[in-house]
């Protein structure tokens, strides 16, 4: 039996949880699509479906199927990727992601050191939130990707960790932005502007347990994905934010404050699958990683002696400014 053919058959029928259409789908007849689900059920020695006079719904055997199923078909494709990559002599295509907000000059510095090192490599780099990079990497529709820590996932190497300080962005009116530095508990009262929790999860989560335990607990919480979105929310009385000071250098009207005893640290580091992983994969989290901090993904404090101020080669500040 065609364990691979079978499983991607079951995984249709799983999600259309109706014979006819799913034979449709796949261009088969129905007859057959049920047939070959029926081997499948002999061969694993399982129920699989509850076929019903009205509808199918899965089994606890389907259901844990479900997931088995997709994950060994990823592998099975990344496999399949790695050994034509290997036969043609070649690195192929690399897919990565990166975060939205990753700068233009570190994007730029990556791709060319990529092309120095690895010439035959075409690197296909497409803009993606953490969680988006996680379930693509999953299902292997991508090769490696910049995240967002924490993550909870053992099936994947991680690369360097650049680490970035945050502080908080005010509008230049507020009584805060007097003072040389803003301690959590100083934000009583004041709402939170920050990125959709869907976006990354788990440092979403993080971030708001560290205010929590800090003595902030916002009044409410507003959602931005880009700076320009996030600066006018603060203006418009919406709340504060917890932002690197990058997001704050083409607004003048807000300033960031720098949160005293830096409780608040955004990570970001690359992940591939520890099974069958691209061969070009961990030379890019190698290189991003040494990009990242060159091009000022870290605060002065975690900078080599001489390094250019973070991010002074991506904004510039108007005169008088």
């Amino acid at each position: 039996m065609d364990l691979s053919k079978h499983l991607r058959y079951f995984l249709v029928v799983a999600e259309e949880l109706h014979f006819s259409r799913a034979a449709a789908i796949l261009g088969m007849a129905q007859p057959p699509l049920s047939q070959a689900m029926r081997r499948l059920e002999d061969e694993l020695g399982v129920t699989l479906f509850d076929r019903l006079p009205r509808e199918t719904a899965l089994t606890a055997a389907g259901h844990a199927l479900r997931d088995e199923a997709r994950e060994f078909l990823a592998a099975e494709q990344r496999m399949r990727t790695l050994m034509s990559t290997i036969r043609d002599g070649t690195l192929g295509t690399l897919r990565a992601g990166v975060p939205p907000e990753t700068p233009a000059a570190a994007l730029g510095e990556l791709l060319r050191r990529l092309a120095e090192q690895a010439p035959g490599l075409d690197v296909d780099l497409q803009e993606l939130t953490t969680a988006e990079q996680l379930e693509l990497l999953a299902a292997a529709r991508l090769d490696v990707g910049l995240v967002h820590q924490p993550i909870d996932d053992v099936d994947l190497h991680a690369g360097p960790v650049i680490r970035t300080r945050l502080g908080v962005v005010l509008s230049r009116t507020s009584p805060l932005a007097r003072s040389n530095e803003v301690a959590l508990a100083d934000l009583a009262g004041h709402g939170l502007v920050v990125f959709p929790r869907a976006t990354a999860p788990a440092w979403h989560d993080h971030l708001l347990a560290v205010c929590r335990e800090q003595g902030f607990t916002p009044s409410r919480v507003r959602h931005a994905r880009n700076p320009e979105f996030l600066c006018g929310l603060v203006l418009a009385g919406q709340g504060v934010a917890l932002e690197r000071e990058s997001a704050t250098r083409r607004e003048p009207r807000v300033t960031w404050r720098p949160l005293t005893g830096d409780p608040l640290w955004q990570q970001v580091t690359a992940v591939w699958p520890r099974r069958s992983p691209h061969p070009a994969a961990q030379r890019f989290a190698t290189v991003a990683g040494e990009v990242l901090a060159r091009t000022g993904a870290l605060p002065a404090t975690e900078r080599a002696a001489g390094a250019p101020a973070p991010w002074s080669v991506v904004f510039h500040t108007a005169p008088g400014v």
